[in-house]
């Protein structure tokens, strides 16, 4: 669907693009958008998000951070940016690392948000677009657990969500960094 084929009516409704390619979680963000006032279109690859932007320039984006295959939604929002660089950039993420969260923001994101996030949390990301100097710093220290998780997700990103070669690079067995993976997070 583009712009041009809504109704005159709807065409001031704010126009955001969701580039998922999760089916059932595309589907679901974009109704609960479409009953908020957005003009919802949707991508699930770099190739397809291209060919709607042909058409179409998005005033938001949500952007998955990984795609399918080897694709990477850093470079989708690299694409984006250039094409509007006025436009609100969420990545959306279940493989959060400092490392993307940094890439993600220097490429043209406005937010980087972990999964699960609903559709409150990404419309006020895109309502707090800007930085705050004033938020607190908070006083722990961070652990080793969580400096080991940071690094086993930044060479996992760099190695394009390959397991076997994120373990090769790290010096581990893969079914160790398996079973790393699946833990939860420490806090």
């Amino acid at each position: 669907m583009t712009i041009a084929s809504l109704p005159t009516m709807e065409a001031s409704l704010r126009l955001l693009l969701i580039v998922e390619d999760d089916e059932a979680f595309h589907r679901t963000l974009s109704r609960s958008f479409e009953r908020r006032g957005y003009a919802v279109l949707h991508a699930s690859s770099l190739e397809s998000m291209q060919e709607v932007l042909t058409a179409d320039t998005p005033d938001y984006a949500v952007v998955d951070l990984k795609l399918a295959g080897k694709a990477s939604g850093l470079a989708c929002v690299e694409v984006l940016h250039k094409h509007n660089p006025d436009m609100l950039i969420v990545v959306l993420t279940g493989y959060a690392s400092i490392a993307t969260a940094v890439e993600a923001i220097k490429l043209g994101a406005c937010q980087y948000l972990v999964k699960p996030s609903n559709t409150d949390d990404i419309e006020a990301a895109f309502n707090k677009a800007g930085g705050d100097a004033d938020i607190d710093v908070t006083p722990r220290a961070t652990s080793i657990k969580t400096l080991e998780w940071e690094r086993i997700h930044e060479t996992l990103a760099a190695t394009g969500f390959n397991i076997s070669e994120t373990a090769r690079r790290l010096g581990m067995h893969r079914r160790t960094l398996a079973r790393k993976l699946e833990k939860q997070r420490v806090k």
